[in-house]
């Protein structure tokens, strides 16, 4: 239905959402399986210098016995980084931005020559007052990913905001004129890169705690990424294995039209071009045209209620995941995990890490002894970007 804020009378038209609830919903899928230099691409442009997923002799020499990907990975076996099944219907006069997601994995590693198929389904929505845009939709969409003989390898449900752009810019909570770039001495350089050398060292062997020595209260190593700019950001979306030309195509059944591909609200120069990409595959990559490209272009971020160019939830959550399962080493598995994104990783930025177990289960719902770490992400200035939390399994070992 179309909903009115009681505060400011502002409406939010919901009403061909409505159709879609609990159906399935985006028909498309991947032409090739994994390769180790997709993989190897992933964890370069996330800063995630595991050698499991890039150094072949190290991967060789491990339990693994070769290239593996991180699980973090799973994402960019897929179209649309998740978000899409969270994104259906016409919203007019909106723009969106990616609020969370939550993973179940159901083990087993992605290894070069993988290949996962997707059912992705839109599972509903509810409209709140923000104070970045007045009424505000959060929507929910889920992605099951199998493997090619049929077993389930991961569930995803990704949570969509979607938000009248003219009064986000009207209201300004990330306008450029609220926040400036910051430049980086050399000394804090110097010290942004100590912290970052230091977690890369904390375990590059891949040690796994023993669930038995894991107290409530111990920390994970301090981790940074960044300074972000539009040069991280660009690898980070490439990095995406939709976002390179022809890696995907639709495949609804016969005689259905993907509400995909249907107009989702946005702004003109918002938009994908269907037609135009079959000659200029611009047109359809996100990066120079359609939704995805005001993280890289200011003139059009600033159209959507952003102040300059940011960065991806995709790549927080990627964050997040990478940041556990680091800790966790070669043995550790992330059975769950949920992540709330609080606000984009802008240009100029950098992102701290910081991990705590909250919690352990001798006899978890995934039917082995598990640790629970909560995380947070902030920037230099304290601000958060993202709080999350994980269910890890650790050997369990007297």
């Amino acid at each position: 239905m179309a909903q009115t804020s009681p505060e400011t009378d502002l409406i939010l038209d919901t009403r061909d959402v409505d159709r879609y609830v609990g159906k399935q919903v985006v028909f498309a899928e991947m032409w090739d399986p994994a390769s180790a230099t997709e993989i190897r691409r992933w964890v370069q442009a996330l800063d995630y210098a595991n050698p499991l997923h890039y150094d072949e002799e190290a991967a060789r020499a491990s339990r693994f016995g070769g290239i593996i990907a991180p699980q973090s990975f799973t994402v960019a076996m897929d179209y649309g980084h998740g978000c899409h099944p969270s994104c259906i219907g016409n919203v007019p006069g909106t723009h969106l931005i990616f609020g969370g997601e939550e993973w179940w994995f159901y083990g087993g590693r992605i290894r070069p020559g993988d290949f996962l198929r997707q059912e992705r389904f839109f599972a509903g929505y509810k409209v709140s007052d923000t104070s970045f845009a007045g009424p505000t939709m959060f929507s929910d969409g889920d992605t099951y990913h199998y493997r090619e003989d049929g077993t389930l390898f991961a569930k995803e449900r990704a949570t969509s905001i979607r938000y009248l752009r003219e009064e986000a810019n009207r209201r300004g909570v990330y306008g450029k004129e609220s926040r400036g770039v910051k430049s980086w001495t050399a000394a804090e350089m110097e010290e942004i890169d100590r912290i970052r050398l230091d977690w890369i060292l904390s375990n590059r062997e891949g040690a796994t705690p023993n669930w038995h020595a894991v107290t409530v209260g111990d920390t994970l190593p301090r981790r940074v990424i960044g300074p972000h700019t539009p040069l991280t950001f660009g690898f980070e979306y490439r990095a995406h294995r939709q976002n390179i030309w022809g890696t995907w195509r639709w495949n609804p059944p016969e005689g259905y039209q993907d509400p995909a591909k249907e107009n989702a609200g946005f702004d003109k120069d918002m938009t994908y071009d269907f037609e135009a990409q079959k000659i200029d595959p611009r047109q359809k990559d996100g990066l120079y045209y359609g939704p995805s490209s005001g993280h890289l272009n200011p003139a059009k971020a600033e159209k959507i209620g952003m102040g300059g160019t940011y960065g991806y939830g995709a790549s927080m959550n990627a964050w997040h995941l990478d940041y556990v399962a680091y800790w966790a080493g070669h043995g550790g598995y992330v059975w769950h995990s949920k992540t709330q994104f609080r606000k984009p990783a802008f240009e100029g930025d950098v992102t701290f890490f910081e991990g705590e177990v909250v919690d352990k289960f001798e006899t978890s719902e995934f039917g082995m002894p598990t640790v629970r770490i909560k995380t947070r992400l902030t920037t230099q200035d304290g601000d958060t970007i993202l709080t999350g939390s994980a269910d890890v399994a650790l050997p369990h070992v007297r």
